[in-house]
């Protein structure tokens, strides 16, 4: 069964944009049929003729046309990957499910609590479907690691420590310590809210762990650092986390670590081991046995020691780099196995994705590491 999925956002010129209709259509489970890739009408129909959409009267002027005609259409589409800036996602998200359509999301999923806590309470009213496109947890080793602290084969989860260093932010200031692009939209809070670092990539972070260990943060202690001092929000984060149940860890997350290019990494203490897997070497994952030598978990095809849903997504063989394009496409083939199972009446198997409770927890983190360092750097619950 082949699934058909429309864009917004995501024209020629988008960074994401590929990365979303490759990781869509890699693995001939979806066909791009509809979008609204622009407000520029001449963008909007270059981007459609790139995408290859066959039929050009499902190229929309505006997402709400788009969500009005596809949900009246019999052969509408199934889903709407939603590519626009931060602001946007949330009343975008909530027309396509208030008109039936399920929904793949960029992050995050809203700037709010209560907009987060409407979208889900949405989902759930309309029964679609929502997914997340957190990146990092696609990566086929990234999986290995989850299933492995599920069969206990760390024991239990003592300590947790993720960490995402980039220099990019580093980059974007002068010699006198000024922002040279001040109207960068990244750098903006009427586009990204009360934070940056935290919320941009210590997100990823946060989801990292939730989706490797299966643990959600019960409280932090955040301490956010802003560099230059012309800017308003955070450029390097350090949180306290807690678990609950004595389990504790830390997250430290910056725009500004020089030498450092795309740093997510996990570190998993437990009682019988440790885990441990970086985005530098997605295809590698470290288990520590308690008192023996560290062994190293190669994810590829063929590899008979892997958890079946490791082979399932392994997609070159052992030895050769997995990419950024194929974590998207190991996300959306989570999703869209889902959804076709959904169909077809069967269970999915063991594809899981990130969903739109996870999106809110996210939110919820931000907001409680943005109270926390403004009161002082104190505990506060998520």
């Amino acid at each position: 069964m082949a699934l058909k999925f429309g864009m917004v956002g995501g024209g020629i010129g988008s960074y994401i944009g590929d990365h979303h209709y490759l990781g869509a259509t890699m693995d001939n489970l979806a066909e791009l049929a509809a979008g609204c890739f622009s407000r520029n009408p001449e963008k909007n129909r270059a981007s459609a003729e790139k995408r290859l959409i066959k039929d050009m009267d499902r190229v929309y002027t505006s997402y709400q046309e788009m969500a009005e005609k596809e949900s009246a259409r019999p052969d509408g589409i199934d889903f709407v990957s939603i590519l626009t800036p931060n602001n946007s996602h949330y009343e975008i998200a909530k027309c396509f499910i208030e008109h039936g359509i399920s929904v793949m999301c960029d992050k995050p999923l809203a700037n709010t609590i209560e907009q987060g806590e409407e979208l889900v309470r949405l989902v759930e009213e309309n029964n679609v479907q929502f997914g997340m496109t957190y990146t990092y947890t696609g990566f086929a080793a990234f999986r290995q690691g989850r299933e492995m602290i599920k069969k206990g084969m760390i024991g239990d989860i003592l300590y947790i420590r993720a960490e995402y260093p980039e220099d990019f932010g580093m980059n974007m200031v002068n010699d006198d310590g000024n922002l040279i692009e001040t109207d960068a939209w990244r750098f903006d809070p009427k586009q990204v809210g009360a934070s940056l670092a935290t919320a941009d990539i210590g997100t990823h972070a946060e989801q990292v762990i939730a989706q490797f260990t299966g643990l959600y943060i019960k409280r932090v202690i955040a301490k956010m650092d802003n560099y230059p001092k012309n800017l308003a929000l955070d450029t390097n984060s350090t949180i306290l986390l807690d678990f609950g149940g004595g389990i504790s860890g830390e997250i430290w997350a910056s725009i500004i670590a020089s030498g450092h290019e795309c740093g997510m990494k996990i570190y998993v203490i437990g009682t019988k081991g440790s885990l441990e897997w970086s985005n530098e070497t997605p295809e590698r994952l470290l288990y520590t046995p308690k008192g023996q030598p560290t062994q190293i978990y190669s994810s590829g095809t063929g590899r008979g020691y892997l958890e079946p849903v490791t082979r399932e997504l392994a997609r070159v063989a052992s030895g050769h780099h997995e990419g950024y394009f194929e974590t998207f496409a190991n996300i959306y083939r989570s999703y869209m196995e889902t959804m076709i199972a959904k169909k077809e009446g069967r269970d999915p198997g063991p594809f899981t994705y990130p969903n739109v409770k996870d999106g809110l927890h996210g939110i919820r983190f931000v907001q409680a590491c943005v109270e926390s360092n403004r009161n002082g750097n104190v505990w506060v619950d998520v």
